[in-house]
């Protein structure tokens, strides 16, 4: 069985394999942009999740064509909640986005937004920047981990992203992805104002939570 969630991933500046580069624009300034691997196909991530090759081949062609059309996808710094775009937030356009083996690679303008103008400052000091693919799509439930009907919202820029191996996978994405993982979450909900019955769910979550370690 399957059920939508809202995705992130996200890759350190060496994982990503980003390249910052300048170019001039037709004002007579220079753009700064940020290029690299956005989303990894075909691989376990840090968040226990495997996105088939076709799926990131699919919902990069779908973004590139919004873009092409003229749609701005706009990115946003840091880590924010849900697939709202949050124009407060807004430091990046995604100009481009490509295929290059299994990755899907995209290009991020930075703008001269207040949050734009502290990438570009963070850039031009050498700090090495992050992204974070925010989307949505189907889990399956048997452990797998496997996604399907993906589809990229937009590519963030982060300070701290979680590399695999380098920091603790979230419990919650763990048992999202074990088998009736999302069941349990779903139950802890329900259970609300039942005492009883949230301290038999809890010993059962602690049960599976210790064979995640």
């Amino acid at each position: 069985m399957n059920k939508m969630f809202n995705l992130t991933e996200t890759l350190s500046f060496d994982q990503a394999k980003m390249v910052v580069e300048t170019t001039e624009n037709d004002a007579g300034g220079k753009d700064l942009s940020l290029k690299g691997i956005c989303i990894q196909g075909g691989v376990r991530n840090a968040n226990q999740r495997v996105y088939p090759v076709s799926e990131i081949s699919r919902a990069v062609n779908t973004l590139n064509d919004q873009i092409k059309g003229g749609y701005s996808v706009l990115g946003e710094v840091d880590h924010p909640e849900g697939l709202n775009i949050n124009l407060d937030r807004v430091s990046h356009m995604i100009t481009e986005m490509w295929m290059d083996g299994p990755n899907g690679y995209g290009k991020l303008k930075v703008i001269p937004t207040p949050m734009g103008q502290l990438v570009k400052t963070m850039l031009e000091s050498n700090v090495k920047l992050g992204v974070s693919s925010r989307g949505s799509g189907n889990v399956k439930d048997d452990g797998s981990g496997e996604v399907s009907e993906f589809e990229i919202i937009t590519v963030d820029a982060v300070a701290q992203p979680s590399a695999p191996g380098a920091y603790p996978t979230p419990i919650y994405e763990h048992l999202m992805n074990t088998r009736g993982g999302y069941k349990a979450i779903n139950m802890a909900q329900e259970l609300q104002g039942d005492a009883k019955a949230q301290k038999y769910l809890k010993e059962s979550l602690v049960n599976i939570i210790s064979g995640l370690r």
